[in-house]
Parts: C-alpha cells; sequence; structure tokens
C-alpha cells in the first residue's frame, strides 16, 4: 500500500513528538519532588537518567535502523516508550521511577533516531529538505506545546499525567507506523564492540558534563570522566578503521567542511538553551510576568522555528545548504546577544522579537544542517545521519547547562539579590551569543566551508 507523503510524515512527526514533549516533565517537576519526598537536588537524576541513555545510544540505534530496517527500529521505539512512560506515572518509589525513565530513554533513542531517515524515505530524493523542514516544523510544534500541556496536565490530574498522556500518542503511532515504507534489512554486518565503545564514551562524556554542573561533586570526577571519554574515542576510532562496517567512520571528520557545521549546530543549541535555563527567571523575577504570560513569551522562540523551517527549505533550494547554515547560526546569535543588555524596564515585546530572531536561525539552522549531514553520508547511512543530527544538538543542550550556569555565576559576583541576578543573566547572553558569532566568524578561515555545491555530491 503507497502512502500519501503528508500523511507519513504527519505519523513520523506523531512519533517524533514524543521526545520534545518531555519538555512538559519540567513542569510537573515540583509536584515529583514532594511526591517522592526528594531533595531538590536528587529530582536532577530525573533529567539525567533519561538524557544520558538516549544520547548515548542515538547514533547506534541510528545504525540499527540503517540495518534492519528504519520502520522496525521505529516501531520497537514506540514500544519501549509507551512502557516506559506507564512505568513512570505508576512507580511506587523513586528508585523504580528512575528505571523507568532510563527505560523511556531507550525508546526515544530507537524511535527518534529513525525518523529524519524515515522523513526523507517519503519524498523523492528532489525534496529531501522539504521533508526535513516537515520533521523540524514537528518537533517545533511539540515543543511549543509541551510547557502549556504539562501546566494543564498537573493542575488537572497530577503529575503522572505528563507521562500516561504519551502513552496513547506512542501506541496510536505504533498502529500507523504499520503504513510507512520498509525498506529489506541490509546484510552488512552490526559492529557489536564498536557499538559498545561508542555508547560508552557518548555516555561518560555527557555525564562528566552533567557532573561539571553539580556543586556536590568534586570537580575531579568530572575530569576523570572526560577523560575515560577521550580514551574510549581513541579505541573507539582504532575499532572503526579497522572493520569493513563502522557504525560511523572517523574520516569523515577529517574534512571541515562537514566538523564545522557540526561544531556550529552544538554550539548554537548551547548558546540557545540559555532561553530555556535563564529567561523564565528573567521573565517572572524582572518583569514580574504571570506564568502564563511566561509560557507565551518562551514560546516565541519556538513560533520562530515553526517560519525558520519551511524557509530554510526555501533558501536551501536557492542559495545552497551552506549558506543557510551560516545564516541560521547568525540569527541565532543576534538573537541572543541583544538579550545580555536587557534592562528591568525593557519591553516584552522587544525580549518576544529577540526570541523569534533567536526561534528563526534555528529552524534555518536545523534544517540545513541535518540536509548537509543527510548529503554527505551514503544513502545507506540515513539513519545515522539523522541520529548525528540529533545528537550534536543533545551535546550542545547537555553542555550549555553547565556552561550558562558557570558564566551566570560569573557574571552576578560582587552583586547582590536580584541585581546579581540580572548581571549574571546579562553576562550569560553576551557570552553565549557574542561568543557563538565570534566562533562562526573565525570558520571563515577555512576556504570553501560555507561555499554552496551541488546537493548530489555525496562521501562514499
Amino acid at each position: 500500500m503507497t502512502i500519501r507523503p503528508g500523511f507519513g510524515l504527519a505519523i513520523v512527526g506523531l512519533g517524533a513528538s514524543l521526545a520534545p514533549l518531555d519538555i512538559a516533565v519540567n513542569v510537573a517537576l515540583p509536584a515529583i519532588t514532594a511526591h517522592f519526598k526528594l531533595a531538590l537536588g536528587d529530582v536532577q537524576w530525573l533529567v539525567i537518567c533519561y538524557v544520558l541513555v538516549y544520547g548515548s545510544l542515538m547514533l547506534v540505534c541510528g545504525k540499527l535502523g540503517d540495518l534492519f530496517g528504519h520502520r522496525l527500529i521505529f516501531r520497537i521505539g514506540l514500544a519501549i516508550s509507551a512502557l516506559g512512560c506507564a512505568a513512570c506515572a505508576a512507580a511506587p518509589d523513586w528508585g523504580l521511577f528512575l528505571w523507568a525513565r532510563g527505560a523511556q530513554g531507550i525508546g526515544t533513542a530507537l524511535a527518534l533516531s529513525c525518523t529524519p531517515a524515515l522523513a526523507t524515505s517519503l519524498f523523492p530524493e528532489s525534496e529531501r529538505t522539504k521533508a526535513l523542514a516537515g520533521f523540524a516544523s514537528s518537533m517545533a510544534i511539540a515543543a511549543a506545546v509541551g510547557p502549556f500541556l504539562g501546566g494543564v496536565l498537573v493542575e488537572l490530574w497530577g503529575w503522572p499525567a505528563v507521562y500516561w498522556v504519551r502513552v496513547p500518542i506512542a501506541l496510536a503511532t505504533l498502529a500507523l507506523s504499520g503504513l510507512l515504507p520498509s525498506p529489506k534489512p541490509d546484510s552488512r554486518p552490526f559492529d557489536a564492540l564498536g557499538a559498545v565503545l561508542l555508547a560508552a564514551c557518548m555516555s561518560t562524556l555527557l555525564l562528566s558534563l552533567v557532573f561539571s554542573q553539580r556543586r556536590e561533586v568534586a570537580g575531579l570526577w568530572a575530569l576523570a570522566l572526560a577523560a575515560v571519554a577521550v580514551f574510549l574515542l581513541v579505541a573507539y576510532v582504532r575499532r572503526a578503521n579497522s572493520v569493513p562496517e563502522p557504525i560511523i567512520r572517523p574520516s569523515l571528520f577529517a574534512d571541515p567542511r562537514f566538523t564545522i557545521p557540526n561544531v556550529l549546530n552544538a554550539l548554537a543549541n548551547l548558546a540557545g538553551f540559555a532561553i530555556l535555563l535563564l529567561t523564565p527567571y528573567y521573565l517572572v523575577n524582572v518583569l514580574k510576568l504571570s506564568p502564563l504570560g511566561v509560557g507565551i513569551v518562551l514560546a516565541m522562540a519556538y513560533g520562530g522555528s515553526l517560519t525558520g523551517a519551511p524557509l530554510s527549505a526555501f533558501l536551501v533550494a536557492r542559495i545552497g545548504q551552506r549558506p543557510t547554515v551560516f545564516a541560521g547560526v547568525a540569527c541565532v546569535g543576534l538573537g541572543l546577544l541583544p538579550l545580555g543588555f536587557t534592562e528591568i524596564n525593557t519591553p516584552v515585546l522587544v525580549v518576544a522579537a529577540l526570541l523569534v530572531l533567536e526561534g528563526v536561525g534555528q529552524g534555518l539552522l536545523t534544517v540545513a544542517y541535518t540536509d548537509i549531514v543527510t548529503a554527505t553520508l551514503p544513502p545507506r547511512d540515513r539513519g545515522v545521519a539523522g541520529s548525528l543530527s540529533l545528537l550534536t544538538r543533545t551535546i550542545g543542550i547537555v553542555a550549555g547547562a553547565s556552561v550558562l550556569t558557570a558564566l551566570q555565576a560569573h557574571g552576578a559576583q560582587g552583586f547582590m539579590n536580584m541585581a546579581g541576578f540580572l548581571a549574571g543573566y546579562r553576562f550569560a547572553f553576551v557570552a553565549a551569543g557574542g561568543g557563538l558569532l565570534v566562533v562562526l566568524l573565525t570558520s571563515l578561515l577555512w576556504p570553501g566551508v560555507w561555499s554552496s555545491q551541488p546537493r548530489s555530491r555525496r562521501r562514499s
């Protein structure tokens, strides 16, 4: 049975929405803390368990999709996600809750890693960027809805509802996913040892970033984990260079035209995370907005992404992928930097406009950057390509939690109370936005990184 591309994309987008809808959990954190009688610091493991699992498994799951079929891995991920969310909602104690969050992370890694590949498989190759724009739009919509949905669900039915609500979404997508195309399994071998090394490297790296922002953990632990991550990376590179079919070829990153867009995507997400991490406090404590007002203003960034994604597809077709990525990163930096000069009397509309600009930049960047990665890797590795684009975003966000917290604390030194927060807030945004623009301009030193080239050229 042949499915209409638009309907198929809606199915894929519905499944992918399970990940950004996890933002609703942030609204439920106070209720979860009270229910399990946790210390404030302990509740952060709810986020850590989830991010560590799906971030470390993303590339491996993308490879599994390439070998055994993206639809199959997607469907397994949906089933595990449904079970994981139900287990979180019904967990009788904190320990079982964390195990359930880990299971949810496995489901997210399996399902999400294959969604970009499934999206592009629904359209002709000439419309690949259109498919990626539709996929990015569905993620932005889910991210915008998440905080509002979380608030309503917690208010009406309590914190378990933020997990229960995703069970029918996962099951409905699972039922409809049988309509998606299902190519035959690939006969290439799966490098199990390489997968273990790569997953261990990613999990150790992410854990080191998490520990670096936790005051109760000695800084030596973060450094030790970072050193272990480097060791595992070296071991993976040696392994990958000795087998015919590695999870991802390290030689790809020897080309600045491939590496620099990956680095800038991570840095743009690092810098952009300041909006979710710091801006809510600015809106509540400085501008004195209500929770509803905060939600509306923060949604402006995702509204910008909804505009930026289709605009990216339009620009890629006319000026190319790389100039569009450059423009996207520039918009992110130019949206963030002026936020570092906001005051107590800054109009809310000015803040909202800057968030829209940052969101447009993220939309431009996400689609065009994913298109670069997809075009660089061979078609048989579409799962790895899609999962790599999602992994760099995850690394950026996790690193952002550490870096931005440190920047805010540094900027607040010497000030008291609200003046200290505002000084730290402004310093963090100037450093994040300005630093991103400096790195972007520095990348111009590498000739040809941002020049357009025919999309048909791929690395074999």
